[in-house]
């Protein structure tokens, strides 16, 4: 089995020169007549460049195969032996990775899983954040929780910068808002899952999402990109951490903002956190607050759902958006927003019955122009943000 990665040059790089520093580089390097009796072992872990054109804009991409004996089934190990030292050789980007379908990690619950564990089969859901994201106390969550999920919510997430802080610990957080789970499942028998921010440093982050789930926790968030692709993949395989994982995307523009050098989003935050045991991911949607590339943002839904992982458009996501969320991802998405809920007119609770009035007017085929709407939460959002 074979891996193969596509390196995106910019014009007046010598491309070929540089596929070829790439492919024996990156794998067995170089060795001489002292090795003569390991020469078929060092053949069999070189990499070979396979194709190298042109794009439209004067790019080279040079497609290069790996042996997949060359790495350990994993994330990290991949990314060392693909990019590793060359990513500081200066002007060169990974722009796609085709793995075989059995590597990594599969998510233990994906699209379907999520679904199951919400009873909701065809209908996209609804997330929301916590906001403010700091300062709230631990029952500052709980009063906001109970009041989105008796609206309706499915899945409520911390801020990805709120840790395991002194203002409201991690388990005190969660210990308010399972108390809103078990209520509203007690009188209603709807699931309602809180991704609680798991943080550390890595052994200890392995552990205290182990004692989450213990206490009741039933969804975890991971940064993965700050705390490691290993730790992700760690998290994905214990049998203890029996929860879906949300996957956040900070620091990815470290990572990938860059034209000319790094890996692109759609490497990193789909191929990567879709082999890496994400049930679910976070990345920026196009139309919202964050500059992002469309083209990018479709690749990255395509690759997730190619491994059933939920792709979850975010980042100034309100109800005026959901038409054209739909109409790019039809109803296996997650619609994430923090302030177009919480930030709403009238209560976050209305914030999220103005995302389920603007699923029934998009089944129903119903016009959002603002005199048409119905007085009610999703007009009050309309007025107050506009629609796509």
């Amino acid at each position: 089995m074979t891996i193969e990665i596509d390196y995106r040059f910019p014009p007046g790089i010598d491309a070929a020169k540089q596929a070829k520093i790439i492919a024996i580089g990156q794998t067995a390097g170089t060795w001489d007549a002292r090795f003569a009796h390991r020469e078929k072992s060092l053949r069999s872990h070189l990499a070979e460049v396979v194709k190298l054109e042109t794009d439209n804009q004067g790019y080279s991409i040079a497609t290069i195969r790996f042996p997949e004996i060359n790495v350990e089934n994993d994330i990290p190990s991949l990314l060392t032996a693909i990019f590793g030292k060359y990513s500081m050789a200066g002007a060169g980007k990974v722009i796609s990775v085709r793995l075989p379908q059995n590597y990594g990690t599969r998510p233990k619950f994906g699209i379907s899983g999520v679904r199951e564990q919400l009873s909701v089969e065809s209908r996209p859901l609804v997330m929301a954040i916590f906001k403010p994201a700091l300062g709230l106390s631990a029952e500052d969550h709980g009063e906001i929780f109970a009041q989105v999920a008796r609206a309706g919510l499915d899945i409520i997430k911390d801020d990805e910068i709120l840790g395991d802080l002194e203002v409201a610990p991690t388990r005190q957080r969660l210990a308010a808002c399972r108390r809103v789970i078990e209520e509203v499942k007690d009188k209603t028998g709807r699931t309602v899952l809180y991704a609680v921010n798991v943080t550390g440093k890595a052994d200890r982050l392995i552990e205290k999402a182990r004692l989450l789930v213990k206490e009741g926790a039933n969804a975890l968030l991971l940064n993965v990109l700050t705390y490691g692709f290993s730790v992700l993949e760690a998290l994905a395989t214990d049998p203890e951490i029996n929860v879906p994982i949300f996957a956040h995307p900070a620091f990815a523009g470290a990572m990938c903002a860059a034209g000319d050098t790094g890996l692109s989003y759609s490497v990193v935050l789909g191929t990567l956190m879709a082999y890496a045991g994400a049930d679910a991911v976070l990345y920026p949607a196009h139309y919202g607050s964050l500059p992002f590339d469309p083209g990018e943002e479709a690749k990255i839904r395509d690759e997730l759902r190619s491994r059933n992982v939920f792709p979850v458009p975010s980042a100034g996501i309100h109800p005026g958006i959901v038409p054209q969320a739909l109409t790019d991802y039809g109803t296996d998405v997650i619609l994430n927003a923090g302030t177009g809920i919480m930030d709403h007119p009238d209560s976050p609770a209305s914030g999220v019955k103005a995302f389920f009035a603007a699923w029934e007017r998009v089944k129903n085929k119903q016009s959002f122009e603002l005199e048409s709407l119905p007085e009610g939460a999703l007009k009050q959002a309309i007025a107050k943000w506009g629609k796509k």
